[in-house]
């Protein structure tokens, strides 16, 4: 997964429209972008919008969701080339807080 990560940012990095803090921005929004399109999914999936109907799948919503991740570590990666040890270090955290009594 981490080499999937660092290739894309590679290769995102390499094609980047703006530099600096611009880009840096811009990078971290894309993530309220790929969530807008986990919650469009879901109205797509209930039908929720009664002028469209149902127009979207549970399968959407899972490659929604997933998109959604992508992008997070790719942000995640641009912050820090320590990526993975960051991710890790925070995930240990959460689970102990979280499941420990």
């Amino acid at each position: 997964m981490w080499t999937s990560v660092e290739d894309l940012w590679t290769w995102l990095d390499a094609h980047r429209g703006h530099d600096g803090e611009t880009g840096l921005v811009l990078r971290m929004l894309k993530l309220t972008e790929e969530v807008g399109e986990v919650a469009q999914a879901v109205i797509g999936a209930t039908g929720q919008n009664p002028r469209k109907g149902v127009t979207h799948s549970w399968e959407d919503v899972q490659g929604e969701l997933c998109d959604v991740v992508i992008t997070a570590l790719v942000a995640l990666r641009t912050l820090t080339p320590e990526a993975r040890e960051v991710f890790e270090g925070h995930l240990a955290r959460v689970r102990e807080r979280s499941l420990t009594p």
